[in-house]
């Protein structure tokens, strides 16, 4: 038998085989069941992923990948950053990212992810639900899928949290799958205790009242979203009788941690989003705004990487330390990139052709670079990745089979993923 090794010929072979033989298990994995969402549908069994929650970092408004993790020093659209090595040989990322770099062996590291969608709110829309927007028919979020295939409808804490942003709603899945909204974390929600001088008693016979009401409004008009109400109303009282309230709470964590995630909105949604994970949430979406940025875009990106470095790196040393990171989905992604033409207010425009997106635990391999932009950042010039093969390989990695569907009120079924791939080269 020859050995692989023998020649460069040999090796290639040997090497497409193995990567061919991959993908087929990724994609039977992906599509071994075809599971429809409906209320009425019998329980079904789910492909086995490796990630059971995810922790989505949302940079809003379009990061650029030049002045974080695609740089290009020296080039002429390489702006004033340096690039500095890491812990993983293949990776080298801004200078305002040097925590990151000590986590880097953690990291899979997208260069060639490209979008269709240079505007704000479609680009939103399509990170989020990677579907392009369309008048017909609201797409369901990845944490509404997530949260309708894997959460507890019985659980008191919601399975989808989303925190500094309203991130996007439940579509079709109703709004019981939407996102419970945090708009800012380290404290209890506001208005989850009883109004002033209403007992549980009065509160009981209050929610009775409301069901009587519904209930004659559903007959009387056939309105479908009824139930969905229901659910939220049900979830809303399981909320406010929790003993996982306390999870909101940052003020018994030690200062030493809360530090290390940094003095910053986003820190402590970073640190809010590890105790949900850890309490059974299955989702928890992170934002951190500011990052259009059409002025002063390298002021801005230092001081926006102060606030994502030490808040990303501690979050996945500190899940690592917990056992949770090999279980939880860690994903970076924004709008899209920026422009590598400096304006002359010394900014980036928005540049949906080239951007990057960044995975971490759950299943993904560490310390690799996929795709490749040329020396000016410019183009994708290898490997290229669309946002729904992205989606793709998240959803696969949570469990959650391609063929999964749930159907519109038209009758229409939408898959999870607008026919996106998994990309075999991002996993274990």
């Amino acid at each position: 038998m020859r050995d692989p090794n023998s020649s460069p010929f040999g090796r290639r072979t040997a090497l497409q085989a193995g990567a061919q033989g991959l993908f087929g298990l990724l994609v039977a994995r992906a599509l071994q069941s075809r599971t429809v969402l409906a209320d009425d549908a019998p329980p079904r069994a789910r492909p086995a992923g490796p990630a059971k929650a995810c922790i989505v970092l949302y940079l809003n408004g379009g990061p650029s990948h030049l002045d974080t993790f695609d740089p290009k020093p020296g080039a002429a659209t390489g702006g004033p950053f340096k690039a500095i090595a890491t812990r993983a040989p293949a990776i080298r990322l801004s200078q305002h990212l040097p925590q990151l770099a000590v986590q880097a062996d953690k990291l899979a590291v997208i260069r060639g992810l490209a979008s269709k969608e240079g505007n704000h709110q479609r680009a939103q829309y399509f990170l989020h639900t990677g579907y392009s927007p369309n008048p017909t028919v609201v797409h369901p979020a990845l944490g509404a899928w997530t949260s309708k295939v894997l959460g507890d409808p019985a659980a008191d804490l919601p399975a989808f949290i989303s925190i500094g942003g309203p991130s996007a709603a439940g579509g079709i899945l109703g709004v019981e799958n939407g996102p419970f909204v945090v708009q800012r974390a380290g404290a209890i929600p506001e208005n989850v205790g009883l109004a002033v001088g209403v007992s549980e008693a009065r509160f009981s016979r209050r929610v009775a009242g409301l069901g009587v009401i519904d209930g004659a409004f559903e007959q009387e008009t056939g309105d479908g979203l009824i139930t969905g109400r229901h659910a939220v109303y049900a979830k809303a009282m399981r909320l406010m009788r929790s003993p996982h309230l306390a999870t909101f709470d940052l003020s018994q964590e030690p200062a030493s941690m809360k530090a290390a995630y940094g003095d910053s909105d986003f820190g402590r949604g970073c640190l809010t989003a590890r105790r949900m994970i850890e309490s059974g949430v299955k989702l928890v979406e992170v934002v951190l705004d500011g990052w259009d940025t059409h002025q002063n875009n390298f002021e801005r990106v230092k001081d926006l990487s102060s606030q994502l470095d030490p808040a990303m790196a501690t979050l996945l040393h500190d899940l690592q330390q917990r056992n949770l990171l090999g279980s939880t989905l860690v994903v970076c992604v924004g709008d899209f990139g920026r422009t590598p033409k400096i304006n002359a207010n010394e900014g980036r425009d928005h540049f949906p052709g080239a951007s990057f997106a960044v995975l971490a635990g759950g299943g993904i391999r560490g310390g690799i670079v996929h795709g490749e932009t040329d020396a000016e950042g410019s183009k994708v010039v290898r490997d290229a990745m669309t946002v729904p093969d992205l989606f793709a390989t998240i959803v696969t990695q949570l469990g959650i089979g391609l063929d999964t569907e749930a159907v519109s009120a038209a009758g229409r079924p939408i898959k999870v993923t607008d026919h996106g791939m998994p990309v075999p080269g991002l996993v274990v």
